[in-house]
């Protein structure tokens, strides 16, 4: 079955680790990811700390330059990433449609869906 990379994109301005979560957020999340776990799509998943503790090398001309966090020319960023194995990108995108519904509509949250190129 084929794996997939989720990147759940964000927009750290907005959504800082002082943003407050609706009060059944985390029961909600809880009960997908064991949904997910349980259905044996979930491999891994995690959310990132903020740019703030990143560090982003860049290779050009030759030379690998490092650049410290923030990346404040960065609007969004990727805030978490999940790591299934479905039966195909539908399976994939519906998981996660799924999680992005469990977010405020006040939220401004994105997701790309990427399949894992196997070797």
């Amino acid at each position: 079955m084929p794996r997939f990379l989720t990147m759940i994109r964000i927009n750290e301005q907005q959504l800082s680790p002082e943003t407050p979560f609706p009060a059944d957020f985390e029961q909600r999340m809880g009960a997908l990811h064991e949904e997910i776990t349980k259905a044996g799509v979930m491999l891994d998943t995690a959310g990132l700390l903020p740019t703030s503790e990143g560090t982003r090398l860049t290779w050009s001309g030759g030379k690998v330059s490092y650049t410290d966090g923030p990346f404040t020319e960065t609007k969004e960023v990727v805030g978490g990433y999940s790591l299934s194995q479905c039966k195909d990108k539908a399976e994939a995108i519906e998981w996660t449609r799924r999680f992005l519904e469990i977010h405020p509509a006040e939220w401004n949250v994105s997701a790309e869906v990427r399949e894992i190129q196997e070797m």
